[in-house]
């Protein structure tokens, strides 16, 4: 029966195709709290021989030269913990606008059709398309036109997707090692379907060597830098804004950006950027990217991690296979009340479980003679029984299974909670190990969660209520105490 119930990585890999996400987003579209003694928010790198500053001032200068900055401007790009971002010039008010980017300064797939490669762009996957247009200004050196920009981004970031084997050997067990890995092949054959159907086709726009690292380091980019759902933009870099960092202190849900039309008589678009708490001058204005996201995503997409234990979560993937007898039955049942043959439940650490999620459970564990509920005549009251305990034999299957898979998911990983714990503790990390540290057990801290769920379940089934009993009191043949009432003429 163990085939009923899968742990498995979240899904993320339906991004590549489709944006669905807030800032720097997930374009392409996881007891007790940890505490951090400072919070981790390290978006981007370089090397520590190459000084970014001179590259800043001529950003800067090159803002300034097409009229999107000026020396009043409330913000201006620093170098910061982070790596880059913006500080602000005077003190500025909570909601305050600290800049607006034109539209013509943004890079979508717009630019990159527009562009000389965009008769060889068109059929590329809008994503792909952009990753290839800034790997060829970064090429193109002196020559292309975004160089001031593409001088000040980073050539690599904490992602996940940049560590090296040893630095994901320290994820082993966790959902996120396989979701990386899994991305990192996407992103392999999405390169070599390019290089072969585009970049060797068409040397006289692409005369230099395109690798893929190259490759990684403009997904790396596009995943950490790149607004979607921007009035109908489904991806874009915006030079400037982009370079703002995250806080998690910041839990505002409204968005602090916004795009609008640049005045009355003019149809150009403008990126406008708010600044959500007041700060004062040479602090750093910040934003919150997603409360949404978990600490797995965002150490994917970001290279950090967050202590709120909302962060914590692991997906438990659930699916209706194939082969059970009941499979029709049941994957009508499901997507009446809409779910579907595979489900994705992701438990939070300290919040209860999905409310669906049990009677999903209880659903896929139906067989022998708990089969007759699945009968077309209780076809349309059938959901509403599985919010329930339906029997023993099923409540109990649901029980060993999830915590047999907790307990063989616990075992996949190389350290335990206490090693972790005692890790952290004594603290000077390497950034990389300290977010594979916290995200195992983050994760482990949820699947005990789950495992002390179901244990404290398997103790109550003797005094649980199951459908038979509450069929009984329904046609008053059973006691209130759950005692067989006698029938007329045995008293």
């Amino acid at each position: 029966m163990a085939t009923l119930f899968s742990f498995s990585p979240t899904p993320t890999f339906a991004y590549l195709s489709q944006s669905n996400h807030n800032k720097n987003p997930n374009f392409f579209s996881s007891t007790q709290s940890l505490s951090f003694k400072k919070p981790l928010s390290i978006k981007c790198f370089r090397s520590p021989e190459n000084d970014p500053a001179p590259a800043v001032q001529k950003f800067w200068g090159w803002l300034s030269d097409k009229g999107i900055v000026s020396a009043k401007s409330p913000i201006k790009p620093s170098i910061v913990p982070e790596g880059l971002g913006l500080v602000a010039q005077r003190d500025i008010g909570k909601n305050e606008v600290v800049l607006e980017v034109p539209k013509r300064f943004w890079i979508n797939p717009d630019t990159v059709l527009a562009s000389e490669i965009g008769s060889v762009c068109s059929g590329l996957k809008p994503w792909v398309s952009v990753a290839l247009f800034l790997i060829r200004e970064k090429k193109l050196g002196d020559d292309s036109s975004w160089k001031p920009y593409i001088d000040i981004l980073p050539e690599f970031t904490n992602s996940t997707i940049f560590w090296s084997e040893q630095e994901l050997s320290q994820l082993q067990g966790s959902q996120l090692l396989n979701t990386t890995l899994g991305v990192k092949e996407l992103v392999a054959n999405e390169f070599a379907k390019l290089e072969e159907e585009v970049i060797l086709c068409h040397k006289k726009l692409f005369p230099f060597p395109i690798t893929i690292d190259d490759f990684f380091w403009a997904f790396g980019m596009l995943r950490s830098r790149a607004f979607t759902h921007l009035e109908g933009q489904s991806l874009v870099l915006i030079p400037l804004a982009d370079l703002i960092n995250h806080s998690p202190s910041i839990t505002a849900e409204d968005f602090a950006w916004e795009v609008k039309g640049a005045g009355l008589f003019s149809r150009e678009l403008l990126f406008s950027l708010r600044n959500p708490i007041p700060v004062k001058a040479g602090d750093q204005v910040l934003i919150q990217y997603d409360l949404r996201k978990k600490n797995a995503e965002l150490a994917l997409d970001y290279g950090f991690v967050e202590s709120r234990p909302e962060r914590h979560t692991y997906t438990l993937t659930l699916e209706i296979p194939e082969s059970d007898p009941f499979f029709g039955d049941k994957l009508d049942v499901a997507e009446t009340n809409g779910l579907g043959e595979v489900v994705y439940f992701d438990i939070i650490l300290d919040q209860p479980l999905p409310p669906t999620m049990l009677p999903y459970l209880r659903l896929l564990a139906i067989g022998g003679t708990d089969a007759f509920i699945l009968e077309s005549i209780f076809r349309n009251s059938v959901w509403g029984h599985l919010q329930l305990p339906f029997s023993r034999a099923n409540e109990e299957l649901i029980c060993r299974v999830i915590r047999d898979t907790c307990k063989s998911a616990l075992s996949g990983y190389s350290t335990t909670i206490e090693q972790d714990e005692k890790l952290l503790d004594e603290g000077n990390l390497d950034p990389r190990l300290e977010i594979a540290v916290r995200i195992r057990l983050g994760e482990k801290k949820v699947l005990q969660q789950v495992d002390g769920i179901f244990r404290e379940r398997e103790m109550e089934l003797g005094v649980l209520e199951y459908y038979q009993e509450r069929r009984l009191k329904d046609l008053g043949l059973c006691g209130a105490q759950g005692e067989k009432l006698p029938w007329i003429g045995e008293v």
